[in-house]
């Protein structure tokens, strides 16, 4: 983030503008509207600045720029053609700590002005951080259609009910009513200018929220094998909606930045042989949580169903009357392989693929080998870094040809992602001469020979 966003409430609030043309001009019509009170320094002045500034209640000084002039100030706008102007009046501002924004040059500015769509009391600022005006504007453009008009009266409306809400609901539900309301029919009644039937559904819509059994529920959401552009359109819904996120280890930074910002977050993670939460404790986490009244995200990496213990989680939520919903995610296996090169199914190689884990519940790793050594199927091993010298050497113990081609994937999916390819027999010393790091995903079969020549068509 280059720049942190703020909007700056300049009601009555002393603004000093350097510069008295066009450029200038811009700037203080944007500044009138926000009811600033400006006072412009410069030689010069255009005939329509000057009735700008004398209605915002500021006034022009017609002279050049001195330092004292920084005195009384909250925000000063550089708009001149002179560089050298612009170069000191930044200088100066940056040495008091005063906000400064110099017209179209960004490395002189500390705060930079957006584009922005006025909806008021609903603003949208749109910037690229100076580095191209031009696709913020056609952005603005494409926001303009999507919000009408009339945005602003609505939210007016709401901005009446604030007080009335918060004193007829406990807090986490007023969020609860306030998704109802945006999604019900109040906005249109508002539209037309039927206030009293708006306030009678607000009134009705109260009276059954507090009536309402105060119970939470609880989402168990895939978030996929690493890459946030692999979240699926739920999910993004609901880690927008959430009160609290318990995640693990697995789950990303980039795909955390996509859960509501002011939701409550738990660490979960896991690792082998170290548990930062046991998963009785998570279990049980999920039902507390959801009887205080909470919308729950578990938030897993992969898929909730393929080896990420949702089948427990659940089953106490039932058992409790918890309501639960499950959000399938794209498993390491299909993200991993996909964006590796290599397809899990080829008529030549594979008609089936195998998903296995090495970590069963209780620590039993009764792997049924015999199964896995024919020739027409795909194995996918799941945590498998660790136990890769073993499950190559118990594939060929028991049948299975050392020169079978295999692929150990890093971190698939990310930008970190690496893929070590070798046989039964040869990968175990490649990956340990590699400093591979978890997660990783061991994919054995005939299949993996295809990469080499597939794997430059991956996006």
């Amino acid at each position: 983030m280059d720049y942190f966003p703020f909007f700056f409430d300049l009601r009555q609030q002393p603004v000093l503008v350097v510069g008295g043309g066009q450029i200038a001009l811009r700037k203080v019509r944007l500044l009138a509207q926000a009811g600033a009170v400006i006072r412009l320094v410069s030689p010069n002045c255009l005939p329509e600045l000057e009735q700008l500034i004398a209605a915002s209640g500021g006034r022009w000084q017609k002279k050049v720029f001195e330092p004292v002039d920084l005195e009384a100030c909250c925000l000063v706008i550089s708009a001149t053609d002179n560089a050298a102007v612009n170069e000191n009046v930044s200088a100066l501002c940056k040495a008091r700590y005063l906000p400064v924004n110099v017209v179209d040059n960004p490395a002189l500015c500390s705060i930079i002005t957006p584009a922005i769509i006025d909806r008021s009391p609903i603003v949208v600022a749109i910037s690229s951080a100076g580095a191209a005006p031009v696709l913020a504007r056609k952005l603005k453009q494409r926001l303009e259609i999507l919000l009408p008009q009339q945005y602003g009266k609505f939210a007016a409306f709401c901005g009446t009910l604030r007080d009335k809400v918060k004193q007829a609901l406990p807090e986490h539900q007023r969020r609860y009513f306030w998704e109802k309301l945006i999604a019900g029919p109040v906005e249109n009644l508002v539209y037309q200018d039927k206030e009293e039937a708006a306030q009678q559904w607000v009134t009705a819509s109260l009276s059954k929220a507090k009536a309402a059994n105060a119970i939470g529920e609880v989402y168990l959401v895939g978030a996929g094998p690493g890459a946030p552009d692999l979240l699926t359109l739920r999910a993004l819904q609901l880690m927008q909606q959430c009160d609290v996120v318990l995640y693990d280890r697995l789950v990303s930074e980039p795909i955390m930045e996509r859960v509501r910002r002011d939701a409550d977050r738990i660490y979960v993670g896991k690792r082998r042989a170290e548990h930062a939460v046991e998963q009785a404790a998570i279990n049980q986490m999920l039902v507390d949580l959801a009887k205080e009244g909470k919308r729950v995200l578990r938030l897993k990496g992969g898929d909730p169903f393929i080896f990420g213990r949702g089948g427990e989680e659940i089953e106490l939520l039932a058992a409790n009357n918890i309501p639960f919903e499950v959000v399938p995610g794209i498993t390491a296996a299909s993200g991993c392989a996909a964006y590796a090169g290599i397809p899990l199914t080829h008529r030549d190689h594979a008609q089936s693929v195998r998903f296995i884990t090495g970590h069963l519940k209780a620590n039993d790793t009764n792997i049924l080998w015999p199964e896995l050594v024919a020739d027409d199927q795909t194995l996918v091993f799941y945590m498998s870094l660790q136990g890769l010298p073993a499950i190559c050497e118990a594939l060929i113990t028991h049948g299975k040809a050392p020169s079978t081609p295999a692929a150990l994937i890093e971190k698939g999916t990310t930008p970190e992602q690496n893929t070590y390819t070798g046989t039964l027999a040869s990968l175990p010393l490649i990956a340990k001469n590699s400093a591979i790091q978890a997660p990783t995903l061991l994919i054995i079969g005939g299949v993996v020979g295809l990469q080499p020549a597939l794997q430059w068509y991956r996006r």
